[in-house]
This record gives structure tokens, sequence and C-alpha cells, in this order.
């Protein structure tokens, strides 16, 4: 982080531990929005970068540090994921939001999976970071993907967001609301949560089985298969499509890699597996379930988006028998 220079880095900040404990609301923001823990960290480096590159007497004078950075934040978000559609065009095959174990925090310079960090770090894992909910935010436009995320997840006023994005409150009013409409006609999360474990347990054993009729009992009619490589492993271009195209894909995986380890974890705050190979983390895997059907699955590949999944014992291993 940028320090002052001269004079003002001896001069002491009173309020430095309240402004650094706006690094959780921060993290939780940026995520949401960019679906990218890396980008978030860039993003909130560059924040506070912003913040100190200000002559003291500058920041003295504002009110509310708090809602100067995420304000800050907020746009710089908002510039990129302007942006971000370039980007996903240049980008190897389908892009799927970046996964995260349970407890993902900050912890001296890296991120972690354990416990042992300032709660002010930790990602908070509720139903807005889901795998589900995170694809259908990528379907948004950036203004309605940011006054929804600050209204309805963050509860900013409309007053609030509109200084933010630069429209009126009215106008967040109407973005907020579009940004409902898309979440209300998307397939959401409805099975409860022990059901969904067992669902997913059940699909774990079948692949470890190699049991394409189970699998496919497990799968809706209309099941839907995502992989993202991001160009540096292999991975399929397009989604697999249909319940007996799915699991056959899987088993056929699963042979390729015979000695493929199944875990069952937590992925953004639901049910997941996570595949390893020699004892790394080579793939994670995100369900979306309705009923006791699997309707979507996004198996993460991209060894960048699995940087926390191999970054130790942190990983929750909840129930992960290997496969044989």
């Amino acid at each position: 982080m940028t320090k002052p220079s001269g004079a003002e880095r001896d001069r002491p900040d009173p309020g430095l531990s309240a402004l650094m404990s706006e690094r959780h609301q921060l993290i939780n923001l940026t995520y949401r929005l960019l679906g990218s823990l890396t980008e978030a960290e860039d993003v909130v480096q560059e924040t506070y970068t912003r913040w100190y590159a200000m002559p003291a007497r500058e920041r003295d004078a504002i009110e509310s540090p708090g809602g100067w950075l995420t304000t800050v934040a907020s746009r710089i978000c908002l510039d990129q994921l302007g942006s971000a559609r370039a980007r996903r065009e240049r980008y190897v095959g389908e892009w799927v939001p970046e996964p995260l174990p349970t407890g993902t925090e900050w912890v001296s310079g890296r991120w972690d999976g354990g416990t042992t960090a300032d709660p002010a770090d930790r990602v908070t894992l509720d139903e807005s970071i889901n795998m589900a909910f995170l694809v259908v935010l990528e379907l948004m436009t950036p203004a309605e993907r940011v006054a929804f995320i600050l209204h309805d997840v963050f509860r900013y006023s409309f007053a609030e967001v509109a200084t933010i994005v630069g429209r009126t409150p009215t106008a967040c009013r109407q973005l907020a609301s579009s940004a409902r409409r898309r979440i209300r006609t998307s397939p959401s999360l409805t099975a409860p949560a022990t059901r969904r474990a067992d669902t997913v347990r059940a699909f774990k054993q079948a692949w470890e089985a190699k049991d394409i009729d189970a699998l496919i009992g497990l799968l809706a009619p209309e099941a839907t298969a995502t992989g993202d490589g991001g160009g540096l492993v292999p991975a399929l271009l397009r989604p697999v499509e249909g319940a007996e195209e799915v699991a056959r894909f899987f088993v056929g995986r699963i042979e390729v890699v015979p000695d493929l380890t199944l875990l069952e974890s937590t992925v953004n705050g639901q049910p997941g597996l996570v595949a390893k190979w020699d004892g790394v983390a080579v793939s994670v895997l995100a369900f979306d379930i309705a009923g006791d059907r699997i309707t979507q699955i996004w198996s993460v590949l991209n060894p960048d988006k699995l940087r926390l999944w191999r970054a130790g014992s942190s990983l929750p291993e909840e129930g992960g028998d290997a496969a044989g």
C-alpha cells in the first residue's frame, strides 16, 4: 500500500484502525461485483492507494472515510465491469466466477481458508455469494449489477447509490428493479441445505462408481455442465447439455484420470466437490439444485482460480473419502 512521503509519513493516523476495518466491507463488495477475488484484491489495493495519495488535509476533510472508500471501490469496479465483456471475448472457453472455500480470509498478505485472521478480513458467505447467484450477476449490465448489489445486498439507499454510479435515484431504482427481474427469471437454489448435500454426495458416489444411470437419475433432463480452464488446462470450450451427455462426460473424465480423488466441500457457501490429483486440487465443482435434481454444474479448472484450494490443509473435507 502506498504511504505518504515527507512529514505526512510520520504523522499519526488516529483513524487507521477504523479505516482498515473497512476492508471487510470492501472485499465483500468488490468480490460480489467482479466475481473474482484476484480482481477484488486489486481494486481494494488501488482504493487504499488513492486514499493515501491524497494530502493529509484532504483526507481530514472527508467526513466519512468508509463512504469514500466504498464510493471509489465501486466506481473502479464499474469501470472494470464496463470493459469485462471485451476481456471475456479474449478468454479461452467459458468464464466462471472464482470459487471460494469456507472461511476465506486474508492472512499475512495472502488469502487462506483458515480461521486465524481478523474477522474484518473475512469474505462473508451468504446467499449472495453462491455460484448460481454470481452467474446470474454476469448477465446484468454493469450499472444494474452495481446498483443491485449496493442496494439489495449492502442496503445502501438509492440516494447513496446515485452518488456512486452517477445517475439519479430514480434511475438507480429502475436499475435495481431490472436486476431483480433477472434474478426472478433465472433458476435458483430451491432445495433445503440437507437435501442439497445429500444430492451432491450421491453424485460423487455415482461418479466414482462410473454409474451412468445413477448420474442421469440425479440430473435434471436439461442439466448443463460448464467448465472453465482459462486456456491454461484442457477444458471443453462450450457447456455440455442434457442429463445423459453430462453423465457420460463426467464418467469419461474419471476414466481418463482413474486416480482422481473426490472430496465433499463447501463451495461459495453451498455443498460442492473438489477433485484432487496427486494431492493437488485440479477442479472445484459448484452445483445448482432444484428439488432433488442437479440443474447446473460449474467446474473450475483454471489454476489461477484455484490458488485458495491449493494453499494448504485448511481446505475443508467434510465426509470426503478418496475415490477407489
